[in-house]
């Protein structure tokens, strides 16, 4: 009895552990993690990188219409609806339909929202329909941490969609970031790298469930002007 503080105390660190590998490469390949992809010198000197890969019995120009939708109050980002609910209480749940209302041609400069007007939000860096989307925010920050204290992050991310054979395809999620001061780095290396594990993969799973059912259209009564969510 007087090892089991001990024997939990080992359980815990080795569940972390492998949280922190899980979050930074769950399924991608040792070439995928090494290879340079468009948007990498966005974030030149990162201190957190992280990979996450999956494969989709879908044509690329199927996939890449749900990434054309992606967004807060708009498409929503596909993680699992318990996460949303658990975490993002007030997020609308992602939708399961394409919505012809919501899906658009993406250009560098637009805007992605990632929460009301005037908050966290992504900006289309490049972009190559249906191949790749990179999105860089600086905006992710807790509200007046920057002022408080000298608090900054930069993170991108790039969604690199390579064709296969028999009508799938291979979607690589590489998210770089750069964060100051020290601590803040090493909070979010504590923190955001092991929650990426369920955040990165869960959107992955939910991209390829929508790709793969490929149901019909259908509108949501969404509307990303009436909001401003672009303003």
């Amino acid at each position: 009895m007087r090892r089991t503080p001990a024997v939990a105390a080992v359980s815990a660190i080795g569940a972390y552990g492998a949280l922190q590998i899980l979050g930074r490469r769950a399924g991608s390949t040792p070439h995928e993690r090494r290879v340079r992809l468009p948007g990498d010198e966005l974030v030149a000197q990162p201190q957190m990188v992280t990979n996450h890969a999956i494969t989709i019995g879908a044509r690329p120009d199927v996939v890449w219409a749900w990434l054309s939708q992606m967004g807060w109050h708009l498409g929503g980002y596909y993680t699992p609806h318990w996460v949303d609910a658990l975490l993002f209480p007030e997020n609308w749940e992602s939708l399961d339909r394409l919505d012809p209302n919501l899906t658009r041609s993406l250009r560098p400069g637009d805007i992605i929202p990632d929460g009301p007007p005037g908050t966290a939000h992504y900006v289309v860096a490049e972009v190559e329909a249906p191949l790749l989307l990179v999105l860089k925010s600086s905006t992710h920050l807790p509200p007046g941490w920057d002022e408080k204290y000298g608090a900054t992050m930069t993170w991108t991310w790039c969604f690199h969609l390579r064709e296969l054979e028999e009508a799938s395809t291979r979607v690589h999620l590489r998210v770089r970031g750069h964060t100051d001061p020290w601590w803040f780095t090493a909070l979010y290396g504590a923190t955001i790298i092991p929650a990426d594990y369920i955040m990165a993969t869960g959107m992955l799973r939910g991209l390829r469930t929508r790709a793969e059912l490929d149901a019909s259209p259908a509108p949501s009564g969404r509307d990303p002007l009436k909001q401003e969510l672009y303003a």
